[in-house]
């Protein structure tokens, strides 16, 4: 009937209706067709036409979103079902995957977004980050399923389903999440989809009056329709208004931020150790160390593998000795064993999955024939949490932590590699909740990991699978990709998509997992990796060892130079995720986040911004010798944070590359700490002091904070125990003022290095502290590229001072 103006007598009726009502939120106007409902907010309506049942939100008179104006309202109604002679024969080739016994039971709705060009979310996909339309092809899938090197720009399912979309133009971003856990299809059109630049400029000299828009429709196998609408208008309030419906990212432990060393598989206890010494010796930190499903006695989990692996315990402690900590995997398929305790005890409890006779699901894993425990039963994910405990879990130890794998669920002989769709959980069938196995599964690892502490541990876990508010229990990463180009290119909007739908603990598989990557191309992901939120290389079994000192002394460097970079940062990183646990904003985020009117960001994949602050642009083309970054803002200024170089924003700034560059710029206006004393491990530093590098602009004072807890307890919030500083410069001074006056938190850690980037030269420099001292700081400066450094304040990082440049 509409897009996106009125053109009936009968709306133009309504919307003089909503222009004469009052701001008094609730019913505004009603009739026998419909009524009009304010939203609370200024001049916002909600319209409700019955017949043709339809919904608008307004604004005004500006249409933000309709639902069903396109009338693909469809759901059916649960039956007794008389399935024919083909369908028996259709259901013989694929038993159980194609009907319910209570017949068809799909539903489907479709919103339109009037002035909307950009749309982004519903990972996983190995795609762009702007999501494109799917008229004369597949629709999106969500269905989260164990892929075998998995198709690029392609709308295949993945790993893991979040049915959150965000729309985003000049003037608003607003997200939709249709909470349903069903196998899912997502089409997108658009009427401005295929126009040539030549048309869109036809478009604009003649005065075209088309306005933009986008509808979508999404389709679930089975469920009820379950929507919410989150209005923005801004992206950060859309995070919000999602985080407060799904939760906010777990705060990780700080050492989960660093480095992470993983293959499948290392072999025994003295592969591990050399492994581990060889990092010491070529200097290169690291922190977790991974076994995959070999350390296991014959793919039991909670086991280890009694010849390879004898003395878990020794080789924990070896670990502790040096501050490190290891990840063991733990997959939900169960090996059928009458002398497996863990398969004993979910078969006596009756928790595991259920087929359509009642008898325990079986199908087959890495271990052979595998029971499925049903995660969905909240005692099962129970029981499965107190297998964690020490006393339970025998050979792990305070630094051990946990792997979730194949938890799609992944099942070898079902139809596309999982689960069929009659399995039984409870009263559900799979096909009504698929996508929220994995979840469970994290979820109980989580909890696990929790309870074994006393509740004072945070936990770390990775998923495979994942599902709307996994970000609570831990991280995700992009599954099994492949040792190529575009594989590390792909990566990057990989990520921003899961960030975007609240799940900042993201990364890919540094170097590959399938495939043997050239030295280039590891170098490069090496330097990709290190500015991605979750940093792990991991590699197939079948592929040669690739640890960092494996190829030649140059390409060792490089690495060793890309993950101290990693290491060096690491006060920020813990500072982004800290807020991304308090308020859903997302770590690693597209450049349209921070500058949401500038449409020439709109599109961009291949470069991001790390918090409002780092802007980053990897080298991901082989043999590459120069990228162009687009750096944002009209006004703003831009530092290469090796050279100090300043740049002015709103260009395109093409960069000479060589074999070791990777492209950051930090923002005028903003103050980022980092550690220089880069050791062995992120435990090792805990201590170490600070070094401030404050970045100038015309445009603004520079801000940043400070933030310091323990690094792996919950007492940050349970406690308050922590520290919260806002740093501050402005009129020739820099100040560290207390956030968060109500928390007590004592750090040894002090202030090494100040380095003020566009600075100019002073003829001293005063630091004051709240005693009353003065002291006089020693400083150089680089008049050619007006970079100021502030030696040894020796201040304490947790109290009140301020340098005064004279």
């Amino acid at each position: 009937l509409l897009k996106g103006a009125c053109v009936t007598a009968r709306r133009m009726d309504m919307e003089e209706k909503c222009s004469r009502a009052n701001s008094v939120s609730g019913i505004q106007e009603m009739d026998e067709n419909g009524v009009v409902l304010s939203l609370g907010a200024d001049s916002q309506w909600l319209i409700v036409s019955a017949k043709p049942f339809r919904l608008d939100i307004m604004e005004g008179r500006e249409v933000l979103l309709s639902l069903n104006s396109r009338g693909l309202l469809a759901f059916e109604h649960l039956r007794i079902r008389t399935v024919t002679s083909a369908e028996l024969v259709l259901n013989v080739v694929c038993p159980g995957w194609l009907f319910s016994p209570t017949g068809p039971s799909s539903i489907s709705l479709d919103f339109s977004l009037p002035g909307v060009e950009h749309v982004y979310g519903i990972p996983e996909h190995a795609d762009s980050l702007k999501l494109k339309t799917t008229d004369g092809g597949d629709p999106y899938r969500l269905f989260n399923l164990d892929v075998f090197q998995y198709e690029l720009f392609n709308p295949m399912a993945l790993y893991g389903a979040i049915p959150v979309m965000l729309s985003h133009s000049a003037q608003r971003t607003m997200g939709i999440f249709w909470l349903n856990a069903a196998e899912t299809w997502v089409d997108i059109s658009s009427n401005t989809a295929g126009k040539t630049v030549f048309g869109q400029m036809l478009d604009y000299v003649q005065g075209s009056s088309e306005t933009p828009q986008t509808d979508v429709r999404w389709i679930s196998e089975s469920g009820i329709i379950d929507v919410f609408i989150m209005l923005g208008p801004t992206p950060t309030d859309v995070f919000s208004q999602y985080s407060s419906l799904t939760g906010t990212q777990a705060f990780p432990p700080l050492s989960a931020l660093a480095y992470h060393q993983c293959r499948w598989n290392y072999n025994d206890q003295e592969d591990v150790a050399a492994v581990d010494q060889g990092f010491d010796e070529h200097d290169i930190p690291y922190d977790f160390i991974w076994l995959d499903i070999e350390h296991t006695d014959g793919k039991r989990y909670f086991t280890w593998d009694p010849h390879k692996f004898p003395q878990p315990k020794d080789m924990l402690q070896g670990l502790v000795d040096k501050r490190r900590k290891m990840v063991t995997i733990v997959d939900p398929h169960i090996k059928v064993d009458s002398s497996y305790k863990i398969h004993n005890e979910i078969r006596s409890k009756g928790f595991y999955v259920k087929n359509k006779d009642g008898g325990d699901y079986e199908g087959w894993c890495w271990p052979g024939n595998s029971g499925y425990p049903d995660f969905t039963n909240p005692e099962m994910r129970a029981w499965w949490a107190s297998m964690f405990a020490y006393d339970q879990y025998e050979g792990s130890m305070e630094n051990m932590y946990t792997w979730n794998d194949m938890n799609e669920p992944s099942v070898f002989n079902g139809p596309e590699v999982t689960m069929h769709k009659d399995a039984l959980h409870g009263n559900w069938e799979n096909r009504d909740l698929h996508n929220l196995y994995g979840l469970y599964v994290q979820m109980a690892t989580a909890e696990g990991l929790i309870e074994r502490s006393g509740g004072v541990e945070r936990p770390f876990v990775l998923t495979r699978a994942f599902f709307a508010g996994s970000q609570r229990y831990g991280a995700v990463w992009t599954g099994d990709n492949t040792a190529e180009w575009e594989h590390l290119k792909i990566s990057i909007p990989m990520c921003l998509s899961l960030g975007l739908v609240g799940v900042s603990f993201c990364g890919a598989d540094v170097g590959g997992f399938f495939k043997s990557p050239s030295t280039e191309l590891l170098v490069r992901w090496y330097q990709t990796g290190a500015y991605q939120p979750f940093f792990r290389a991991h590699a197939h079994l079948d592929t040669p060892r690739r640890e960092p000192w494996l190829f030649g002394p140059e390409n060792t460097a490089l690495i060793r130079e890309a993950v101290r970079q990693r290491y060096a940062l690491l006060p920020y990183w813990y500072q982004l995720f800290y807020h991304a646990h308090h308020s859903g904003q997302p770590v690693m985020r597209p450049l349209w986040v921070e500058y949401p009117q500038d449409t020439a960001t709109f599109s961009m994949d291949d470069q991001f911004l790390l918090g409002e602050d780092l802007l980053v642009h990897p080298v991901t083309e082989e043999g590459g010798r120069g990228v162009t970054a687009y750096l944002p803002g009209k006004g703003e200024v831009w530092f290469d944070v090796h050279t100090f170089q300043k740049h002015n924003g709103a260009q395109n700034l093409y960069i000479p590359v060589t074999i070791s560059s990777i492209p950051v710029f930090q923002r005028g206006g903003s103050i980022i700490p980092r550690k220089a004393r880069v050791r062995r491990s992120s435990s090792c530093m805990e201590h170490d002091p600070y070094t401030l590098f404050v970045a100038l602009s015309p445009k603004r004072f520079a801000q940043g904070e400070l933030y310091i807890d323990d690094g792996h307890t919950f007492n940050f919030d349970k406690q308050k125990q922590f520290i919260h500083r806002r740093l501050s410069f402005a009129n020739k001074a820099l100040s560290s003022r207390n956030l968060a006056p109500g928390s007590q938190f004592i750090t040894p850690s002090w202030i090494e290095k100040i380095v003020i980037l566009g600075a100019s030269k002073p003829s001293k420099a005063t630091l004051k502290t709240p005693d009353g001292k003065e002291n006089l700081l020693e400083f150089e400066f680089d008049a050619s590229m007006s970079v100021l450094t502030l030696r040894k304040p020796g201040v304490n990082a947790g109290v009140d001072w301020t340098v005064v440049l004279q």
